[in-house]
């Protein structure tokens, strides 16, 4: 169980002692391809100190990776400043949390997003009214300048559903989500009508998992999966606290949670019988 910058760092070693297994090469060649000391390459398979991008790039190019994804996923992971497209939050870094910072930096470079929500509904389908409620009561006593802040960084993540290739969200709600109402019944009404429109995108797949389904594994907190292009060995489950964020990373973590995510699907309403469920509310509303 780690912190995120540790869980990046030690993937993104992990991923780079592979690919120089991958050609042959020993932690001290691959050093002297580099015109490094061998032990600053072991540091950073192992994770225990950081990286440049620029010595990402240089390393790839000794392994002959040539694959742009790929490349650009193990770049991104070693926090390039200079990658604007993966850090349009570094505007807003003065109220954000670090643990949240590294939140938005693994969603940004994720290919896939599962998440179970419990309480709220999901910030990549939040309309700007719910989201400013939701952040109001989630961090008391801000200034408005700060929660006008904390909202549009909210809304500035959700472009990660309209990017090429946008990212891929599946989402089970609890059905607590859609009759917690949130900020009125004006505010509630629009998100609702959101989350209908959100459904119809390719790129996400929308479930309700009713009351009626009693008890499951989800009612011991929500919790996130992201899955990264190329690689299955970046993957990582976020679980989200009242202080801080936990990141899990152990293959037998990422098992555990898929299946209980698949078993949350196979509990929950159809995509289809989703929709038609969240029009109802809607309609009552």
């Amino acid at each position: 169980m780690q912190h995120g910058p540790a869980v990046r760092r030690r993937k993104l070693g992990a991923e780079l002692r592979a690919l120089r297994a991958g050609v042959g090469l020993t932690s001290g060649e691959a050093a002297r391809l580099v015109g490094w000391h061998q032990s600053k390459v072991s540091r950073i398979e192992t994770g225990v100190s950081g990286v440049k991008p620029a010595d990402v790039e240089r390393l790839l190019d000794a392994y002959a990776v040539a694959e742009p994804e790929l490349r650009e996923l193990l770049v991104g992971l070693a926090g390039s400043e200079g990658n604007g497209r993966h850090h349009w939050w570094h505007a807003y870094r003065g109220v954000l949390p670090p643990a949240y910072r590294d939140f938005i930096s693994l969603e940004s470079q994720a290919s896939g997003m599962r998440t179970l929500e419990t309480s709220v509904v999901p910030g990549l389908l939040q309309t700007p009214e719910y989201a400013r409620e939701v952040t109001r009561v989630a961090v008391g006593g801000l200034e408005d300048d700060k929660l006008d802040a904390l909202v549009e960084v909210r809304l500035a993540r959700q472009d990660v559903l309209r990017s090429n290739p946008p990212l891929e969200l599946t989402a089970v709600l609890d059905e607590a989500v859609l009759k917690r109402e949130v900020g009125g019944p004006e505010v509630m009404a629009r998100q609702l009508k959101r989350l209908r429109e959100a459904a119809a995108l390719p790129q996400v797949r929308l479930q309700v998992l009713p009351f009626a389904a009693g008890a499951h594994i989800g009612v011991t907190g929500p919790f996130v999966i992201f899955s990264f292009p190329n690689t299955t060995d970046l993957d990582v489950v976020v679980l989200d606290h009242l202080t801080s964020s936990l990141y899990l990373e152990r293959k037998e973590d990422l098992q555990a949670y898929t299946e209980a995510f698949n078993a949350l699907q196979f509990h929950a309403l159809s995509p289809e019988d989703s929709l038609d469920y969240i029009a109802g509310i809607g309609d009552g509303a």
